[in-house]
């Protein structure tokens, strides 16, 4: 089984995936952990090569994932807006959209202190602004999740949550 975990930065796809991969007897592969081990931290490195080569190096971290099984993967924002990504995760497994409202969205960018590539010295208004218009950029792309998730609360919860949902897909 794989099963992805897609939403928009500050979604909590790390943390419920810390949560979900026991409980569904999986391993937890994060996409942006992986890039990190062979990059460094992000947000210079986006910073300095730009977002468009990260899409590169995120592709080719997702393609090699792919061949990993029985794992929840943990993508970035942006992963499944780029290139035909989404499509192959759809492919591979379960893609599970977690959903989270804009406020809370703000709420917990603002709380991360700006360690976000695409987030990066926003406060206040600007954070909101760029967070909404981001979001609403890449909702067709979420939308077509085999799964949607609601995920303001806390992690297990959300983590329950997806476990109910798959163990209703076997069904």
């Amino acid at each position: 089984m794989r099963l992805f975990l897609i939403g928009f930065m500050c979604s909590g796809k790390s943390r419920v995936g810390r949560e979900l991969a026991p409980l569904l007897g999986l391993r937890l592969l994060d996409i942006d952990r992986v890039i990190e081990q062979r990059i460094g931290p992000l947000t210079p490195w986006v910073m300095r090569e730009g977002e468009a080569a990260f899409r590169e190096v995120e592709r080719a971290v997702l393609h090699e994932l792919l061949e990993e099984e029985d794992v929840v993967i943990a993508c970035g924002g942006g992963t499944p807006t780029a290139f035909d990504n989404l499509d192959r995760m759809q492919a591979a497994g379960t893609v599970a959209y977690l959903d989270v409202p804009l406020d809370v969205l703000v709420e917990r960018a603002a709380r991360a202190g700006g360690d976000r590539p695409l987030l990066f010295g926003l406060k206040g208004e600007a954070l909101r602004e760029r967070i909404a218009t981001l979001l609403a950029e890449r909702m067709p792309v979420y939308a077509r999740a085999h799964l949607r998730i609601p995920a303001a609360d806390a992690p297990r919860a959300v983590a329950e949550r997806i476990q109910a949902a798959v163990a209703g897909q076997e069904r």
